[in-house]
């Protein structure tokens, strides 16, 4: 298998591919958006976790797209699974991230893609095809595209916990009453605490407007295209530990190392 490093120019180009290949995917999934669906849940004995066609027809074209840019990187999707490339590189792509909110009608669900080379991610967008905005982030920093401008965005670097706006897309999502006790410690301590946004709620700390989120039970996919947003705009975000979230779990994003710093220090 190919390990050579990509190089920034490689990343820019990637990236510029994948910008492009959104706008596709989202008038698919907006075909499904607000519309009588059929909805199959992927759990059973009481759980629920729902898949749509449209989940599955946007996850379908950008397997297409992404592979046609370069055959020799791999696509794992959270619908069809793994596709092997003949590199180390990998594309991240949950269709519909929120699909709870796309089914219920709000617009804080989210396609992501994430451009991932071993433990390392170059690169993530986030598009809200209901909106139009389109957010990115890579070394060369994170941005939201919409109504042809480009805004630079920045996380707030001043605030603290007894200041932080505080979101969690439902405290059902925490694996256990550890880590239900934990998030109730950090959010107990925040000015404001909301619920609902899945993938949206990280894109408005990566634009200034959220400070903080703590979620659980995450999978790679519905994180790993954030992380380059979040990090690029002058956050951090980490999993219980203080490392890179690439396997999900239990996750911590902050608008500052500070505040990171003040919400690890009671887990």
């Amino acid at each position: 298998m190919n390990r050579t490093p990509l190089t920034e120019q490689n990343v820019a180009e990637a990236l510029s591919f994948a910008r492009q290949a959104m706008p596709g995917a989202g008038e698919i999934a907006l075909r499904y958006f607000r519309q009588t669906l059929a909805v199959d849940n992927k759990l059973s004995k009481g759980s629920f976790d729902p898949v749509t066609q449209a989940d599955r027809e946007v996850e379908a074209c950008l397997r297409e797209e992404l592979t046609r840019y370069c055959p020799a990187f791999g696509v794992i999707g959270e619908e069809g699974g793994a596709t092997p490339g003949t590199t180390d590189i990998n594309w991240i792509v949950d269709p519909i991230d929120g699909t709870k909110a796309f089914i219920s009608g709000f617009p804080t669900w989210g396609i992501l893609v994430g451009l991932q080379q071993e433990d390392r991610v170059h690169a993530g967008l986030m598009y809200q095809p209901a909106t139009g905005e389109l957010f990115y982030g890579s070394a060369a920093g994170a941005f939201l595209e919409q109504k042809g401008q480009t805004l630079a965005m920045q996380s707030r670097q001043n605030v603290r916990l007894e200041e932080a706006l505080l979101y969690c897309t439902h405290e059902s999502m925490f694996a256990n009453q550890d880590n239900l006790a934990a998030f109730h410690r950090i959010s107990g301590k925040a000015r404001l605490q909301r619920f609902g946004g899945d993938c949206y709620s990280y894109c408005m700390l990566a634009l200034g407007q959220v400070d903080l989120v703590v979620e659980d039970t995450l999978q790679p996919y519905d994180i790993v295209p954030l992380i380059p947003i979040i990090e690029a705009a002058g956050g951090v975000i980490t999993d219980a530990d203080g490392k890179t979230p690439l396997g999900g779990g239990f996750v911590v994003a902050a608008a500052n190392r500070e505040l990171h710093e003040e919400v690890m220090a009671l887990l």
